[in-house]
């Protein structure tokens, strides 16, 4: 089985979005992010990615099928909330690329994807000028009843790709958590590497 791998931008980007939003729905109601999707959400969330010219989506496809995806943006066309996690560290906005999410159905991990998506993105943003990169991840309870004992975090994986969490860089974000009524606020770090 190969996998083609492809940065996709402007018309190219906007034609997959609706796939990466199935995606993003799949993947993300596992833990740690039990997120409980639906496709209006997903579409008013991805619009960032539709409104910015300087968006990449990383695609991973199987013969022509979106299996993983991975989006960035500069970290001033993101979300309020988190550029306001950035305020007290001195780092501009300006200087920061956001690598938002990657998503991945599980018969295709283990195969180097992940850091297909990062160098990618990382190469993105050098070319757009930024010094640096950074992500975020939920932070939950190591006793919250959903955790499976199985979860293996993936910090390993980035802090050999040179991010490490920011101190006091944590956004709040919310939405519905699979099995809840309503949307609850999480709390989520910020990991961040100098390119």
């Amino acid at each position: 089985m190969t996998i083609e791998v492809l940065a996709l931008t402007g018309e190219a980007l906007e034609a997959a979005l609706d796939d990466v939003a199935r995606l993003r729905i799949a993947v993300f109601r596992d833990w740690p992010y039990l997120y409980d999707g639906h496709l209006d959400y997903e579409r008013r969330y991805l619009k960032t990615y539709r409104e910015s010219g300087n968006a990449i989506l990383v695609g991973a496809f199987d013969n022509g099928r979106l299996v993983g995806a991975s989006t960035g943006t500069p970290m001033e066309e993101h979300g309020d909330e988190f550029g306001a996690a950035f305020a007290a560290t001195g780092l501009p906005l300006s200087d920061i690329f956001y690598c938002a999410e990657s998503v991945l159905l599980p018969d295709y991990r283990g195969r180097g994807l992940g850091h297909a998506f990062f160098d990618m993105r990382e190469a993105h943003a050098r070319a757009l000028g930024r010094s640096h990169s950074a992500f975020c991840r939920v932070v939950r309870p190591e006793d919250h009843p959903l955790h499976p004992d199985t979860y293996r975090p993936l910090d390993g994986f980035w802090h050999k790709r040179g991010y490490a969490p920011l101190e006091g860089a944590v956004a709040e974000y919310a939405w519905k958590d699979i099995g809840e009524a309503d949307e609850t606020t999480k709390p989520m770090q910020f990991w961040i590497r100098a390119l």
